[in-house]
């Protein structure tokens, strides 16, 4: 939180086991890596470890300390070293020992996977055994950091085979004393939330015995409860479902720091393309545009590979190089910040044990970004009690803790059919399925819809009761073909497509169908001119006002007396194809408030500043692939 993360994560396999340790290291110091995630144990250990059910790697030659010796090496050289552990999958030979510690589906047959058998987060190998192991480590090794990857029991493997659900007895014995029922075939909320429970239970008890074994040491896995810092992973898939989500990183940093933000962010940068080919590395472009995305929302640089930094295809090792060099030397400017955004976007919490879509999240976070308008992401609604925004918005599910904010004076925009958990209007049925229209009653509430006097509806829609005249309202389907026969039988209704309540000393606005989602698939004006129609109406005024490209992300972050306007160029980025993007050059961006001076980093200069009302505006004179903007 104090310092600038150049975080460098090398996955070995066990063959790795006999690597040259010094070389390395050298590697690391030529990039300018501070921070190594190195292979330590779980799997296999890459040191003579001695405690019984845990097994050195097969081809850790007799007597090596590898990891050992890469501590020593890095320390020597500034470079704080994180061990990682696997404890998911462990030997035939700790099974056949012990059988009830391990995953069992609903045919009481284990979980393998290349020999190896999937443990469970309930039995006695997380419980109990993992306790010795991490002792041990933590009583030889002075680590910065331990890492778990594959916290938890995972419902598919490598191969993307679906498992199942746990019945192994140790399951099946403390579900029947949560829920006095037997676990399902399919996970279901209640299961949910039996095993959030289970994890963080777990994931304490090892936190405990980090700090307690290395006080200075920080804790890390993919969850944020009593970690140090939170993982995520930017990654790809060749079978994962179009279109691509290019605001990958931005997504899970800004998520992170926002959700628990005194805890830094590590989203890795993953070079592979899918599991089947770890050696194929995704475009430069993508690599380098996860970097940017990373330290423009306040987390850490990161880079990660499958085995050594000696790589088959070397793309990926040669374009992350000059981005760590560029940020180690201008490494004051990115510790220490944090989010000056004013708008709130609540993701998905997982303590609700409720299912959440990606989809309506994701057009509302592609709107804003579009927009340039500056906002924060968290999965915790109590960020609201904490800072202050104009509006906070609500895709998918609104949490009951929106109405004290409103009551209190809050602005709230919730975008979803989904009835929110406090009253906000009478609400009658939910259609699952309504492939109609919304008819614009009033083009003066809405002046980016000028030309559009109907909007395209497909999906959910919630019928909510109307107090007087609605600016937009719900059209029914009705005939679509042949031509001469199209919509001939359309009719109109007086059901609202937007409701806004007063609550107290604020508002509720309430837009009961899936426009995040239609725009998320269909990218159409219409949708994205309703929305910003609609939160201009709820913001005093914006933050940031520019006449840059819809596809510069703009991150608006602060660092004690600085504040830190990050421009992203994505123009790169076209369906799958990342390619190098399109220079952009004096773009006009104005940032609230008064700044006497601005410079810009990444092109070095001096930039004027003009006052206007409210903002301080300045002329970035070239965008490339991305640029800093320091204002004080």
């Amino acid at each position: 939180m104090t310092e600038p993360i150049q975080w460098v994560q090398t996955n070995l396999r066990q063959t790795d086991a006999g690597m040259d340790a010094r070389h390395l290291v050298d590697q690391l110091a030529d990039m300018c890596a501070n921070v190594l995630l190195f292979g330590m144990g779980g799997i296999a250990a890459y040191y003579p470890t001695q405690v019984e059910f845990h097994y050195a790697s097969p081809d850790l030659p007799a007597g090596r300390d590898l990891f050992g010796e890469v501590l020593k090496d890095a320390h020597g050289r500034g470079i704080r070293v994180v061990g990682r552990f696997d404890f998911s999958k462990t030997p035939k030979r700790v099974f056949d020992a012990h059988p009830e510690w391990f995953f069992r589906q609903g045919n009481g047959e284990p979980v393998i996977y290349n020999g190896l058998y999937s443990t469970c987060i309930n039995g006695g190998y997380y419980r109990v055994q993992v306790q010795k192991i991490l002792a041990e480590a933590l009583q030889r090794y002075d680590v910065d950091g331990l890492f778990f990857n594959m916290f938890g029991n995972q419902a598919r493997d490598y191969s993307g085979r679906e498992v199942g659900l746990c019945h192994c007895d140790a399951c099946r014995t403390r579900y029947r004393a949560a829920f006095q029922k037997e676990i399902p075939d399919k996970p279901d909320d209640d299961y949910r939330k039996f095993m959030f429970a289970a994890s963080r239970e777990v994931a304490a008890e090892i936190g405990k015995l980090i700090h307690a074994k290395r006080p200075k040491a920080g804790y890390f896995n993919y969850i944020q409860e009593t970690t140090d810092g939170i993982m995520s992973e930017s990654n790809t898939a060749v079978e994962r479902a179009l279109p691509l989500w290019p605001y990958s990183a931005s997504d899970n940093v800004n998520r992170a720091r926002n959700s628990e933000p005194q805890k830094m962010a590590v989203n890795l940068n993953m070079q592979f393309v899918d599991m089947p080919w770890r050696f194929a590395t995704v475009p430069r472009n993508e690599i380098a545009l996860r970097m940017w995305q990373n330290i423009a929302h306040g987390g850490a640089l990161t880079f990660e590979v499958n085995g050594t930094l000696d790589q088959q295809d070397r793309q990926a090792v040669e374009t992350a190089k000059p981005i760590f060099r560029w940020v180690a030397e201008n490494e004051q400017y990115f510790s220490g910040q944090e989010s000056a955004a004013r708008v709130l976007l609540l993701g998905a919490s997982q303590k609700t044990g409720r299912t959440y879509r990606q989809e309506p999240y994701r057009g509302v976070f592609r709107m804003l970004s579009e927009e340039h308008i500056p906002f924060a992401v968290s999965d915790n609604a109590e960020i609201l009690s904490r800072r202050t925004f104009d509006v906070a918005i609500a895709t998918e599910w609104a949490p009951a803790e929106l109405q004290g904010y409103a009551e209190s004076g809050g602005k709230v925009l919730i975008v979803s059919p989904h009835v929110p958990d406090f009253p906000v209007a009478g609400v009658g049925r939910t259609q699952s399925d309504v492939k109609g229209y919304l008819r614009v009653r009033n083009h003066a509430a809405f002046p980016s819809l000028k030309d559009t006097d109907l909007l395209l509806l497909n999906g959910a829609f919630t019928e909510v009761a109307a107090t007087g005249a609605s600016d937009l309202t719900l059209v029914p389907p009705s005939m679509i073909g042949p031509p001469e026969l199209v919509h001939v039988d359309q009719k109109d209704t007086d059901l609202p497509g937007i409701v806004v309540r007063q609550m107290g000393k604020g508002s509720v606005t309430w837009i009961p169908w899936d426009l995040g989602a239609l725009y998320y698939r269909l990218s159409l004006p219409a949708h994205a001119g309703l929305f910003r129609d609609v939160l201009d109406r709820l913001m005093v005024q914006r933050q940031v006002r520019t006449d840059a490209h819809p596809l510069v992300e703009v991150s608006l972050m602060k660092q004690k007396e600085r504040t830190m306007l990050h421009l992203i160029n994505m123009s790169g980025q076209a369906e799958t194809g990342y390619f190098a993007p399109v220079a952009m050059r004096n773009i006009r961006v104005q940032v609230e408030g008064t700044f006497r001076s601005a410079k810009s980093v990444r092109k070095a200069g001096v930039l004027a500043v003009t006052r206007k009302g409210v903002y301080s505006e300045v002329v970035v004179p070239e965008l490339s692939d991305y640029e800093l903007v320091v204002l004080q």
